[in-house]
């Protein structure tokens, strides 16, 4: 009964190691294949599933997101190119005010695309440690620059590493 009220010393052999922090991985981009190209954007992009993705998505998922950002540009491409060959043809007249239709429908169409891959991104991706975003990036052949879609990996939360 003696040891009932005795207190003993909490020993500790060693520091408690923090929890290593994961390396940060290279975003995947997929670029534009389509036939055709206005203002940077393609006219398609790229459906294969990539390897860095393998057992964080789905391939149908994948090709699903894929293909409803190929459908936003097959809407939309007919139109620009059409206000794009009559700028084109009223240039001289306008003083190049004749490209700003097409202009305008190309930001209607990047911001289009950008809305739907927030949308995917905060239903599906984000919880999968995920983010998709449209981004603009200098061409390897040449000094034009075009519009990729970037998937980038969110870092995890460390719960168990102290603040």
């Amino acid at each position: 009964m003696a040891d009932f009220d005795a207190i003993y010393e909490d020993v500790q052999d060693e520091e408690p190691v923090p929890a290593p922090i994961p390396p940060k991985l290279e975003p995947i981009i997929i670029r534009g294949t389509g036939n055709m190209t206005v203002f940077g954007l393609s006219s398609s992009f790229n459906t294969n599933f990539p390897a860095g993705l393998q057992s964080r998505v789905a391939p149908e998922e994948f090709k699903a997101t894929v293909g409803r950002v190929n459908n936003i540009l097959k809407k939309s491409l007919p139109l620009n190119i059409k206000w794009l060959f009559c700028g084109c043809i009223c240039c001289c007249c306008t003083l190049g005010c004749s490209f700003w239709p097409v202009i305008c429908l190309s930001k209607r169409t990047q911001h289009t695309i950008n809305k739907l891959l927030e949308w995917e991104n905060q239903h599906l991706y984000n919880k999968l440690g995920l983010c998709w975003r449209l981004n603009k990036q200098q061409c390897d052949t040449n000094s034009m620059l075009e519009y990729v879609l970037v998937i980038e990996f969110l870092p995890k939360i460390a719960i168990y590493r102290p603040d």
